[in-house]
């Protein structure tokens, strides 16, 4: 019996995939979706069977939680998830946010940085979304929300493998879009701005760069985790049932600038 919703932002009895959910944009994605009513699989390349602050923040808020150590950028382990997630499901949301960041100038930057990105950021996304994908098309409804970039609207410095790859998210975003969308599968991304998380740890770091890139941002300070979350439960719920293939920026008007 399905249970009756009481708000369009509501997420009661759905199951919900974060991958990268141990710390970060992820710990908040899933923290959001479990206040929203939604129960959590968690998935990270070093996230604990037990005891995580994801898990924390998914029983306090009442859902049940599954933790998946899961290295995204083996093709094999994300297939042994996807099986796994089958008898796991049926997945009603599955949010794409764990990636990568390697730094080098493009001229010195090695095979390797590129390689471990793409496959990570773009090649296991694309593996997962389509084997999700495929039961939520059968199902005839289900959400696919990818992490962004603003990085997906412009080109970076010393970051080619990842400037691609978000650029590749928000082209995956839009061909999922438009040949699920028909089947009642919306698939959408967020785009965070310059948020105060691990990977800009050294921009953050760098007093002459971080004030150039506040000077920019019209909100006036780096964005927080929890930025995320009211965009991540929107695309999630049934208020986004006619929203298809867009990439949401949430960056304090960075582009606007």
């Amino acid at each position: 019996m399905t249970e009756r919703r009481t708000s369009m932002f509501d997420l009661t009895g759905r199951i919900a995939v974060v991958t990268g959910a141990r710390r970060g944009i992820g710990l908040a994605m899933a923290g959001a979706l479990a206040e929203a009513g939604a129960d959590v699989i968690g998935v990270s390349a070093h996230l604990e069977e037990s005891g995580s602050e994801v898990e924390g923040l998914v029983r306090a808020a009442g859902r049940d939680f599954t933790a998946r150590q899961v290295d995204l950028g083996s093709r094999d382990a994300v297939y042994r998830l996807a099986a796994d997630l089958r008898d796991l499901g049926p997945i009603d949301i599955l949010v794409n946010n764990g990636g990568t960041i390697a730094r080098a100038p493009a001229a010195q930057h090695p095979d390797e940085m590129w390689d471990d990105v793409i496959a990570v950021n773009v090649s296991s996304q694309f593996v997962l979304s389509r084997e999700v994908g495929r039961e939520m098309i059968t199902r005839g409804r289900g959400k696919v929300i990818f992490t962004a970039s603003l990085l997906s609207f412009q080109g970076g410095i010393n970051v080619p493998g990842y400037a691609a790859s978000k650029s590749a998210v928000a082209g995956l975003t839009k061909a999922l879009a438009n040949e699920w969308a028909p089947h009642g599968v919306n698939v959408n991304a967020i785009a965070p701005g310059y948020i105060a998380t691990d990977n800009t740890r050294a921009l953050r770091a760098d007093t002459a760069r971080s004030q150039s890139i506040l000077e920019r941002i019209p909100a006036g300070r780096w964005g927080r985790a929890d930025d995320l979350a009211g965009a991540t439960v929107f695309l999630a719920s049934t208020a986004s049932d006619y929203v298809n293939g867009i990439t949401l920026p949430v960056d304090g008007g960075w582009l606007a600038r």
